[in-house]
């Protein structure tokens, strides 16, 4: 079964491996072009201490001077975390989705052991995660990464996959259907991942890294202390969650999970409309999410204090602050600015992964039936549209008023009234990544996947691009970079214009294209 699964899960995989090892390998060779001199590299280290909402994505930035340290600050979190989700989406879609598409009862009347499948899901994550670290290894020093620095940030690489794995595993036998074991194990790797760029961040003791699992492998320290022992405690963790994932799936019944799904209703009610429809299917997911985006604004909102320590730890930023360059109350004010461009960068996720659901509906021929009525083309996708343009509107002001609220009450100089009026101008940055791809499911729904690249380009772009030093005219592409700061004097709001008017147009792509083309 192994054997057979494993060519055809490749080409789900294959690009996973190759970008995450392009993230490492690209990081050793842009230091050596992009800061070339010492007073470069001292340079860096003053733009990356002036901004403590790149520890929260990135990690604590400890050796900047060489081309195996930035890379490890680079790409570790970042490489762990995509990893991970790697891994996740391996294990759920070879046990949970086979048995959701019927295709698991098939084999299962065959001759075959109960655990196999499970085992085979498994495997084929490990085999991923073990190719990961070996890629990765190998471009990383053909691009002139050091040998031992890049053994131990490829292995963390594979110990976040295998981690992850067991964390899937297990997800599987608790949903009751793939897209709820997707949910618990995204989830999770989420939550451990926020955790831990808060403890970096926040400047919380350091034993505090061993409360998440990405923390342990932050510990293994590649390019200053190399220390490997706590891929141990990861690889015990491997083990543990894969053998409690067995152990569960003896107890649960084919094609349903620990966790019962409850009877739908005996009337339609609210899914009685199409616009209704749209609200149930998705329903249970915006509650969650919009509980994580109050907590998230409230976790992000105790590190605004935070920057008053970064211009006393950093001697360079302190006699900037101390000419009157930048007051320190302007300076706290663009570290919120940030943190509401990353929940704008996660309010874009969600809305990317709703507008996607339109094609999942239509692959899986539930939209036919109703087009098959009086409903027309534009109003079913007008449904999901809406929805979608209203959940990140209201999550990012959601984010933005837990955010001003409780930085308010740690920092008098900061006004909430300003923090929830930056977060309203972030939302048309949003609905932009929304549009495109609308955009793409509505006129092409086979490059559908440019949606996620539309994010991925914008989070590159906001948070990487000025530390690379890139041109003006390739930060613009960015829609966050046409957002204005609005505690400035004279904001430019001619940015929103450009805006609105690629909004316009990709949604005029999108409607026209899914009134014209056929349907799955």
């Amino acid at each position: 079964m192994l054997r057979a699964a494993l060519p055809q899960d490749a080409r789900n995989l294959a690009p996973w491996v190759v970008l995450i090892s392009l993230l490492s390998a690209s990081s050793i060779l842009a230091y050596a072009w992009v800061f070339p001199d010492q007073s470069d590299r001292e340079q860096l280290a003053t733009a990356l201490g002036s901004n403590p909402a790149l520890s929260l994505i990135f990690g604590p930035a400890r050796d900047l001077m060489t081309g195996d340290g930035f890379n490890a600050w680079r790409a570790g979190q970042l490489g762990a975390f995509f990893a991970g989700l790697m891994a996740i989406l391996a294990v759920v879609r070879s046990s949970r989705a086979d048995e959701d598409s019927g295709q698991a009862e098939l084999l299962a009347s065959g001759v075959m052991a109960r655990q196999s499948r499970l085992a085979v899901a498994v495997a084929i994550a490990a085999i991923a995660s073990v190719a990961l670290g070996v890629v990765c290894f190998v471009l990383t020093v053909i691009s002139g990464g050091g040998v031992g620095p890049t053994l131990i940030l490829s292995a963390t690489f594979t110990a976040s996959g295998l981690m992850y794995a067991g964390v899937a595993a297990v997800a599987a036998q608790l949903g009751s259907d793939a897209r709820t074991a997707s949910t618990l194990a995204v989830a999770t790797l989420g939550i451990s991942f926020l955790l831990r760029g808060y403890l970096d961040s926040s400047g919380a003791p350091e034993w505090t890294t061993w409360l998440t699992p990405l923390g342990w492998l932050e510990r293994t320290r590649p390019a200053t202390d190399n220390n490997p022992w706590p891929l141990l405690a990861a690889l015990a963790l491997a083990v543990v969650l894969i053998v409690v994932a067995f152990l569960l799936q003896g107890r649960r019944d084919f094609g349903q999970g620990l966790i019962a799904t409850r009877p739908g209703p005996a009337e339609a009610g609210l899914a009685g409309n199409v616009w209704g429809l749209a609200l149930a299917l998705h329903r249970s997911a915006l509650t969650g999410w919009l509980v994580a985006f109050a907590a998230l604004g409230a976790i992000f909102g105790t590190l605004a204090t935070t920057m008053g320590g970064v211009v006393a730890g950093n001697p360079a930023l302190a006699a900037i602050v101390a000419a009157g360059v930048t007051s320190l109350s302007d300076l706290t004010f663009a570290f919120l600015a940030t943190l509401l461009q990353l929940i704008a960068i996660i309010a874009a996720v969600m809305g990317v992964q709703l507008i996607l659901r339109v094609y999942d509906e239509e692959s899986n021929v539930r939209v036919e039936p109703l087009l098959a009525g009086s409903l027309r083309r534009t109003t079913y996708l007008a449904s999901n549209v809406v929805l979608a343009l209203v959940a990140t509107a209201v999550a990012l002001l959601v984010a933005g008023t837990t955010l001003g609220l409780v930085a308010s009450a740690r920092d008098d100089s900061i006004a909430r009234g300003d923090v929830i009026w930056q977060a309203l101008v972030t939302i048309p940055a949003v609905w932009v990544l929304v549009a495109l791809a609308t955009a793409a499911v509505g006129a092409a729904p086979s490059k559908r996947l440019v949606g996620w690249l539309g994010v991925v380009a914008t989070f590159g772009l906001t948070l990487l691009g000025p530390t690379f030093n890139l041109p003006g005219w390739a930060l613009d592409i960015s829609p966050l970079r046409q957002v204005p700061i609005v505690t400035q004097a004279s904001p430019d709001w001619t940015g929103l214009l450009w805006l609105a008017g690629a909004f316009v147009l990709l949604m005029g792509v999108g409607f026209a294209g899914f009134r014209r083309r056929d349907v799955l």
